[in-house]
């Protein structure tokens, strides 16, 4: 139980320090870890998303201080995600075990596969900004919940592909994540309750002490090889999530 639970604070660590740079990994990283150790779907999304309420919470507000947050973004992005993010939820929750496991392992295997895709195909040349960003906000938070993660990759990486500023667009998506987080936590309390507070504590120490070193890094990172190493670490979780669903 020992070594478990290090590993998860090491993993709450790695994944938060890629997500403070990219707002992309933290999720669809525990999420598949916490699946491959037998954790039924409504348990381990709401185990990360209590873990995000405090990594979301401590990196958002260090982008904030240092100029990352576009406001205007960030109310687009945070009020759609927290209705989806509820209705995500409570989706899951309605599911029996047996019957999301193999959806949501699928779905974190999409995920892992789409950030390398992203990192491969980034084009060079930006495209024109477009303001489509309530409905992102929404498909975002109802798919993060769902499947335990997503948010980074479904929206920091399409602000991008559509022509606003990396730092910006990350910035405002991790702080909007802290609602959303909040919001996926809150119905899980009230629909399923929680009991593995070790794990979560382990995740949020991890998370908590890599959220300030992210943030600084956002401006350095090379996002395209740390986006090829976090979407290969989610293809393997997520693989051997989807092994335990179907061997029950």
């Amino acid at each position: 139980m020992d070594d478990l639970l290090i590993t998860v604070l090491i993993v709450g660590f790695v994944a938060q320090l890629i997500d403070g740079s990219l707002s992309m990994g933290y999720g669809v990283a525990s999420s598949s870890m916490l699946l491959g150790l037998g954790l039924p779907p409504a348990t381990a999304s709401a185990c990360v998303h209590l873990a995000e309420v405090f990594t979301t919470g401590v990196s958002g507000t260090f982008h904030l201080k240092i100029g990352n947050v576009d406001r205007s973004l960030f109310w687009k992005l945070a009020l759609p995600g927290v209705i989806g993010a509820v209705l995500g939820a409570y989706v899951l929750t309605a599911l029996p075990a047996s019957t999301a496991k193999p959806f949501v392992a699928v779905y974190l295997l999409i995920a892992g596969v789409v950030i390398i895709r992203k990192a491969l195909t980034q084009a060079i040349e930006k495209k024109k900004i477009t303001d489509k960003i309530v409905p992102l906000g929404l498909v975002g938070g109802f798919l993060d919940a769902s499947g335990g993660g997503g948010w980074g990759p479904i929206v920091a990486s399409n602000l991008v592909a559509r022509g606003r500023k990396p730092r910006k667009a990350i910035g405002s998506a991790i702080l909007a994540e802290f609602f959303v987080a909040l919001a996926a936590s809150l119905t899980f309390l009230a629909t399923v309750g929680f009991r593995e507070w070790k794990i979560l504590a382990c995740l949020v120490v991890g998370g908590v002490l890599a959220a300030p070193l992210g943030a600084y890094m956002c401006r350095r990172i090379p996002a395209r090889v740390v986006m090829i190493i976090i979407g290969l670490l989610v293809i393997v979780f997520g693989l051997r999530a989807i092994s335990l669903a179907f061997s029950l």
